[in-house]
């Protein structure tokens, strides 16, 4: 058992933990959450003894072995798959000790002790581990120096897995995985033999491989029984209580202070007011919660185009002579909201960087809307920010006519505020870099937002304010992400890349993690291609908690409406233009606005469709 009794931790004066107390059981899995800077990964430092207390004690059992992720694994000429053999530091040695030992005893210890640990099926476990996290049997023969820094973040989480220590600290393991890789990940721990604590913001996680939530705020630690939707709701609970005590304690030295004032200086009274004196001195105040600070998006809205804004007609891309992706044919309309599915390596990012023209098409034709404006977001685009400028000096150089106050303005939309838009991006947070990164992404009001893993380093309410503020945006949205809670809010229509294509998904998230988990396909890809796909009306999944379903549903509902209206309102004005017979003097005009009436009431038709199965799910859930 984890035992952390009183534990007292400051950084430079300012306090982290203040007589914080939890017993954890051998074999539990526990989600550690709190919001950034509470001291988490502090704990974890703690616990492997690399700071000292100031007061308090942390105990495990004589002999435990404590386990994480501290750092990539080293680029040598090792292969991946020896990197992470020779991470069970006991293994090896054993190993290494029975080719030279003489004494018949020690001999037979070492072969008892290496059959205790099950070191003969050892090279299996470490390339089923690898497997899970992305690595082809080819991949785990190639020396990690072949890799980049986040495949051997990959490695270096294989190895701590592979050793399997009696207590495993992982710290925002899923950053660097794919949604597989998270997926496999969820599942495993959920078997992993021995004690598990993991900081994640990724609600799916928590709710599925962990039965306990340690949440640490204001210094203190609690532990909960179940997932995060478990503790959320408990949480809740616990805060609506305290607000009512606080309430009736606040009423209560009210009218004790009152009848002390009246009274006080009557004699007949007075000792009854010394009494109330004394019960006001003694009770102790209780607090009513501070509701968490939740800073929203604030996207800038653009203009209305006419469909499609995007269309791919037989494109092949990929890098070099290579092509990834051949012969796409696919349309997008500014109301679509897309997220790409598929396994490791087979094009999603590749995808994505076509899309927001970071690649150009080796073949075919790419047909974009003259107005058309791409965002891009991609992970390593917050690694490639300015270190040694503010944020107030990003929008600036973006922005160099706006005055200061505005530009502050942009920045608090995405909650930087005064104190962060005057700090070097060297020292914010991850979640703060994405911030601006994601600022940058949208500050020219792109038709066409494509996202890649854009969630890493947000924290919960970061994640759930991103999917409002998504819900809210009038323009096309294409997403790939590992946090399926996200998918599941945002999207309403599922690409498939696989093998060289891109085909519709017709299944939904469930049924494509049940694929991923049990190779068993509920769902089937369509033989069209995907833009010809009808949008997937939303499912709701049973785990979701009712306020992200009924969020999610009436901002479909809502933005399915706006587009009906925007739609009338553009065939009005091509009902105008089309009425003006100077338009029939061109053939070549007269044929273009007829071919976008067209489009326009092909367009009005899907959205309309959308809209009525928009409001009938909404209405079914709320009957719920």
């Amino acid at each position: 058992m984890l035992r952390i009794s009183d534990i007292s931790y400051s950084i430079q004066g300012r306090p982290l933990f203040e007589q914080a107390s939890a017993s954890i059981p051998d074999g539990h899995k526990v989600g550690l959450v709190g919001p950034n800077g509470a001291g988490k990964t502090t704990l974890f430092r703690l616990i492997r003894g690399e700071l000292s207390l100031d007061s308090g004690d942390i105990a495990l059992p004589a002999r435990a072995r404590i386990g994480g992720v501290a750092q990539e694994a080293q680029a040598t000429g090792q292969s991946v798959l020896d990197t992470v053999l020779a991470a069970d530091q006991e293994r090896a040695a054993l190993l290494t000790e029975s080719q030279t030992a003489a004494d018949p005893h020690r001999i037979a210890e070492i072969q008892t002790r290496l059959a205790d640990i099950d070191a003969w099926s050892a090279e299996a476990r470490a390339a089923s581990i690898l497997d899970g996290l992305g690595f082809s049997t080819a991949d785990q023969a190639r020396p990690t120096s072949d890799f980049s820094g986040g495949w051997r973040m990959r490695v270096a989480l294989a190895g701590v897995l592979f050793s399997r220590p009696d207590l495993l600290l992982l710290d925002e393991p899923t950053n660097y995985l794919d949604l597989e890789g998270a997926l496999w990940l969820e599942t495993y721990l959920a078997r992993y033999p021995h004690t598990v604590i993991i900081i994640s913001h990724d609600r799916d996680l928590l709710n599925r491989a962990v039965g306990h939530i340690l949440h640490l705020e204001d210094r203190k630690l609690t532990l909960y029984t179940g997932g995060y939707d478990d503790f959320a709701r408990m949480r809740a609970e616990k805060r609506a209580l305290l607000a009512s005590e606080a309430k009736k304690q606040t009423e209560r030295r009210a009218h004790l202070q009152s009848f002390v004032d009246r009274f006080r200086a009557k004699a007949t009274k007075a000792r009854q007011a010394q009494a109330r004196i004394k019960m006001l001195a003694k009770m102790e105040p209780i607090t009513a919660p501070q509701d968490a600070k939740l800073h929203r998006f604030s996207f800038p809205q653009p203009e209305q185009l006419s469909p499609p804004i995007l269309a791919l007609d037989g494109v092949s891309v990929g890098y070099g002579s290579r092509a990834v992706l051949n012969r796409l044919t696919l349309r997008i309309d500014q109301d679509d909201r897309i997220a790409l599915l598929g396994r490791n390596g087979q094009g999603k990012s590749t995808l994505s960087k076509l899309l927001a023209e970071r690649l150009a098409a080796m073949e075919g034709r790419v047909t974009r809307s003259s107005k058309l404006r791409v965002g891009y977001f991609a992970q390593h685009q917050v690694d490639e920010l300015h270190l040694d400028e503010t944020p107030l000096d990003h929008v600036r150089r973006l922005r160099p006519d706006e005055a200061p106050a505005k530009l502050r303005a942009r920045l608090a939309g995405f909650g930087l505020m005064e104190a962060q838009a005057e700090t070097k991006v060297a020292r914010l947070s991850g979640g703060q870099k994405a911030r601006l990164s994601l600022l940058i992404a949208t500050i020219d009001a792109p038709h066409l937002l494509v996202l890649d893993e854009p969630t890493n380093h947000l924290d919960i309410e970061s994640r759930e304010a991103l999917s409002e503020a998504l819900n809210d945006y009038t323009g096309a949205v294409v997403l790939v992400s590992h946090d399926m809670h996200l998918l599941g809010l945002v999207a309403d229509r599922l690409w498939l890349v696989n093998e060289g294509a891109v085909t519709a998904y017709e299944g939904d998230l469930d049924d494509y993690r049940r694929f991923l988990l049990t190779g068993e396909n509920g769902a089937r890809t369509a033989e069209k291609p995907a833009a010809a796909a009808k949008p997937a009306t939303r499912r709701p999944a049973p785990h979701r908690p009712a306020r992200d379903e009924l969020l999610a549903l009436r901002a479909e509902a809502r933005r399915a409406e706006e587009r009906v209206q925007k739609l009338a309102e553009m065939l009005e004005k091509l009902d105008v233009k089309l009425a003006d017979p100077m338009v029939y003097q061109n053939a070549a005009e007269a044929e273009k606005w007829g071919r976008k009436h067209a489009e326009a009431l092909e367009a009005m038709s899907r959205a309309e469709d959308i809209w009525m199965n928009a409001l009938e799910n909404l209405e079914l859930a709320e009957k719920d």
